[in-house]
């Protein structure tokens, strides 16, 4: 299973997340992307934990009812592993070698890179460029997830009917959807923070130029703003999402509980900020990108901007695509944030 190659064959984006599967099709029209179709459908509580599949069948189950919705049944597909479990290095190696050759020259060493038996994992690699110790060397970037991580997703699409061709990394896919929106943002910002506030996990990324230099995980996400809504009302996880989504909440929500939860996210973003500029030349940013599940909260973007006195947009990764007549496109401004994985798996299609 390769992480990186691609032989620009149509892959469906497929992410697999705490709460939810997406997925998105992405085609090229004379020149031009274009989403064909999208479709995201909710997992219950306890099927993926901590990024890992728990129950494959359901998981597999929700992904063939997505695949149907979305027309895509038995296409070939682009999925991911979370940064935090792939280990990537990079390594300088002979320009001259043929990928066989650097292939066999990476497993002979690998006992150098990959703290597990080669047996455990699956790697793969991908030349980067030119060397800075030798112009003889190339960078080659060397990734390695162990097989159960692997494996897990591989036999989830297995059962959605869906066969996985390419294995990416997530944060890979995030930086490719990223890259699509970049130039739209105001002022063209060297230094961007993308925010994404995903379930449990609220990840910053720091991109110079459009390239990601930096990442950071933090525990927090939308389940704390779930189970405030659990607690208050007495709702199940179940109903607590629903009437989250669909805003059927008593008047007291925005004040009570909505209203706390946007501060404590401020508070985690503006943390996240501080621990990027102890560690960096730069102790300002020039704008912010909220994505992830939660980005999408009325009145968030508009707090952090006031709070943080910094530009703040939320993701929106299909803004120079053509979008099928078939989507609703009042629905896909809602759910375009939560989309970037999904969204950079699909780009898979044009490497």
């Amino acid at each position: 299973m390769r992480l990186f190659s691609s032989k620009s064959q149509h892959l469906i984006g497929v992410d697999v997340c705490a709460t939810s599967v997406k997925l998105v099709d992405i085609r090229r029209v004379q020149g031009v992307y274009h989403l064909k179709s999208y479709g995201i459908e909710s997992l219950a509580s306890g099927v993926v934990v901590d990024k890992l599949i728990v129950d494959t069948e359901i998981v597999g189950d929700t992904i063939a009812s997505l695949a149907r919705r979305c027309q895509v049944a038995g296409s070939n597909a682009a999925t991911s592993v979370s940064g935090s479990a792939v280990i990537t290095k990079i390594i300088d190696m002979d320009k001259n070698l043929t990928d066989v050759e650097r292939e066999a020259q990476i497993r002979l060493d690998a006992d150098q890179y990959i703290p597990y038996p080669l047996e455990d994992v699956n790697l793969d690699f991908e030349v980067q460029g030119p060397s800075l110790i030798s112009d003889e060397m190339v960078q080659v970037l060397l990734a390695a997830s162990r097989s159960e991580n692997v494996d897990q997703r591989v036999d989830a699409l297995t059962f959605g009917g869906l066969q996985t061709k390419i294995m990416d990394i997530e944060t890979h896919a995030i930086e490719r959807a990223f890259e699509l929106m970049v130039d739209n943002l105001a002022n063209l910002p060297e230094l961007v923070a993308l925010v994404d506030i995903g379930h449990n996990q609220t990840t910053l990324y720091i991109a110079k130029d459009g390239e990601f230099v930096y990442s950071r995980e933090q525990l927090f996400g939308g389940a704390q703003l779930t189970e405030a809504i659990q607690n208050r009302y007495g709702l199940t996880f179940e109903e607590a999402t629903l009437s989250k989504r669909e805003r059927t909440l008593p008047d007291d929500y925005y004040p009570e509980v909505l209203t706390p939860f946007l501060e404590s996210a401020i508070q985690q973003i503006t943390r996240s900020l501080q621990f990027y500029f102890s560690s960096s030349q730069y102790n300002s940013i020039d704008h912010i990108v909220l994505a992830g599940g939660s980005s999408a909260i009325s009145g968030l973007a508009g707090m952090v901007q006031q709070k943080l006195g910094v530009s703040v947009s939320v993701a929106n990764p299909f803004i120079n695509m053509t979008i099928d007549p078939y989507i609703d496109s009042e629905q896909l401004a809602i759910d375009a944030p939560s989309l970037m994985g999904a969204c950079g798996l699909a780009l898979r299609s044009f490497d």
